[in-house]
């Protein structure tokens, strides 16, 4: 377990560092482009995925972190150690879960500053955290469908 709790502390610092330097060198919402398809741009987030929930408030927010954190941990510890596909998914998952639970905690909003965009249309700005939980979770499934895939197989009597 220790390999998978040190990468939840380094997921966590390493959203954390970059969150601290996108709110002290990024304009509020004002992008500076990379690419011709992605930009950086600080905003903030007041619900989750997509500002959905919002209306829950910071409290109910942060509960909801806390118990799908818990529940993630509930799960990790049940999979069998042979799984490190899931195993390194859930890690994930919870260290992005937690730092955006901090930014809600600490600002009342999750810090938000990766836009993909084209001329005519641009995916919700997210951030590490975001993209941390969302390889976690393909992780996970991935091991789970790899897992199935090499399940027993019925005899062709």
């Amino acid at each position: 377990m220790v390999p998978y709790a040190l990468l939840v502390i380094v997921a966590l610092l390493v959203d954390q560092w970059i969150k601290y330097l996108v709110e002290t060198r990024l304009e509020f919402q004002q992008p500076v482009e990379m690419l011709p398809f992605l930009a950086l741009y600080r905003t903030y987030n007041t619900g989750i995925a997509f500002s959905m929930l919002s209306s829950f408030g910071d409290t109910g927010l942060i509960a909801v972190a806390v118990a799908v954190v818990a529940f993630v941990l509930y799960l990790a510890v049940r999979t069998p150690p042979g799984h490190v596909l899931a195993r390194i998914g859930f890690a994930l998952i919870v260290g992005g879960a937690l730092g955006n639970l901090i930014d809600r905690a600490v600002y009342g909003h999750v810090i938000d500053y990766v836009l993909f965009h084209t001329p005519v249309w641009s995916f919700a700005v997210f951030n590490l955290a975001d993209a941390f939980i969302t390889v976690g979770a393909g992780l996970v499934l991935l091991d789970e469908f790899a897992a199935w895939r090499r399940g027993p197989r019925p005899s062709g009597d």
